[in-house]
């Protein structure tokens, strides 16, 4: 599967301290389909790329949203300098299970 490309916002959850980027509907049913069915609660584990930083992590279902969220952890926060409401680029490379 080709890498996935996308723009959207940082935004913050209701307790304050963890931060998302969620991914469009139309790539959220590209990766629903190519990673096969769901496994747990439905996690999807992943590479992203943001600017310069590249990490592992999961994307998870948007509870009643039909769509994914990513966390964006603190340290690729800081080393990309990035504030809750900027436009995030991501690329997103689904890992095998």
């Amino acid at each position: 599967m080709d890498d996935l490309a996308f723009t959207a916002p940082l935004w913050c959850d209701s307790g304050g301290s963890w931060r998302f980027v969620t991914v469009p509907d139309d790539l959220s049913d590209v990766i629903r389909f190519e990673s096969g069915p769901p496994t747990g609660f439905g996690a999807v584990k992943v590479q992203v790329s943001v600017g310069a930083t590249t990490w592992r992590t999961s994307l998870f279902p948007s509870a009643g949203r039909g769509n994914y969220v990513l966390p964006v952890k603190a340290a690729v926060r800081r080393a990309e300098g990035l504030l809750d409401g900027d436009p995030v680029p991501v690329i997103l490379r689904l890992i095998p299970s």
